[in-house]
C-alpha cells in the first residue's frame, strides 16, 4: 500500500501515551490503524442514521401495504 507522510498536531498528552505505549517503529502503523478504526466507526454510525430515516420515511407507506396483503395473509387461516 502507498504511504503519504502528513503532519499533524495533537495534544502533548496523547503523544506522551503513546510513546509510553507504542515503540517508535510501530507509531505509524498504529496511528493509521486508529485513524482507519475511527472512520469505520464513523461510516457505520452514518449508515445506521440513513437507515433509520429511510425507515421512518417509509412507514406510512409499508402500513399501507402490510394492511392490502393483511387480509390475503389471513384469509386461509381460520
Amino acid at each position: 500500500m502507498k504511504t503519504v507522510r502528513v503532519n499533524f498536531t495533537i495534544p502533548e498528552d496523547i503523544v506522551a501515551a503513546l510513546k509510553g505505549r507504542v515503540s517508535e517503529r510501530s507509531r505509524s502503523a498504529f496511528v493509521g490503524a486508529a485513524i482507519h478504526d475511527r472512520l469505520t466507526q464513523l461510516e457505520q454510525e452514518e449508515l445506521r442514521r440513513n437507515l433509520i430515516e429511510g425507515y421512518v420515511a417509509r412507514r406510512e407507506e409499508d402500513a399501507e401495504v402490510s394492511k392490502e396483503w393483511e387480509g390475503p395473509t389471513l384469509e386461509h387461516w381460520g
